[in-house]
């Protein structure tokens, strides 16, 4: 028994080593082109590929679905953790209104809507960010947040629904304080 025990282990073990999550760093644009230094967990579902804009320096995590079909953009240097979902299309209210009649003709309620993140945000786990969102460069988003709107830049987002809690400039200025020479790769970005 215990032999047949090391065996189905050692098999087990090989099969979780070739489907654990991992970090892919070869990310290509739609012309073909490598995106530097981007990368992309295996268990992040893309749904709409083609619509998906994504900048140098990205990375986006574990088990995220990106639902692009009306566009999603994702500036240089931003972080998406884990478990987020951001989508440009959203059909809760419609499917209400509807009932059975959900998807017979062009519905209204149906939103879709493009999706841009800033450069250098940060979208903490479990969000949702959904269509017509903008958030503005150098942002947090909060972790469990439902970000929905338009945000401006720096902002610190939080909550459901999502609201501007704080400025990330605040932030920064404290880490200034303690590291004064990183002040110069700040503005290369931040200033304009």
């Amino acid at each position: 028994m215990q032999q047949k025990l090391g065996f189905f282990h050692k098999v087990l073990r090989r099969f979780f080593l070739l489907f654990r999550p991992a970090m892919n760093g070869r990310i290509f644009d739609n012309e073909g082109r490598r995106i530097e230094k981007t990368r992309i967990s295996n268990t992040t579902f893309i749904d709409h590929p083609q619509c998906l804009r994504i900048g140098p320096n990205v990375f986006i995590g574990h088990y995220n679905y990106l639902e692009a079909s009306n566009g999603i953009t994702i500036e240089e240097g931003c972080q998406l953790t884990t478990f987020i979902n951001i989508t440009s299309h959203s059909s809760h209210m419609s499917i209400r209104l509807y009932g059975k009649h959900y998807g017979d003709s062009e519905m209204k309620g149906y939103e879709r809507g493009e999706v841009h993140i800033g450069r250098y945000c940060f979208i903490g786990p479990h969000s949702t960010i959904m269509p017509k969102t903008k958030i503005g460069k150098g942002s947090i988003v909060s972790a469990y947040s439902y970000v929905r709107g338009e945000f401006p830049d720096f902002s610190i987002i939080s909550g459901n629904p999502a609201k501007v809690m704080g400025d990330t400039r605040n932030l920064d200025e404290r880490q200034f304080r303690q590291f004064p020479e990183l002040r110069a790769y700040y503005d290369e970005w931040s200033k304009d």
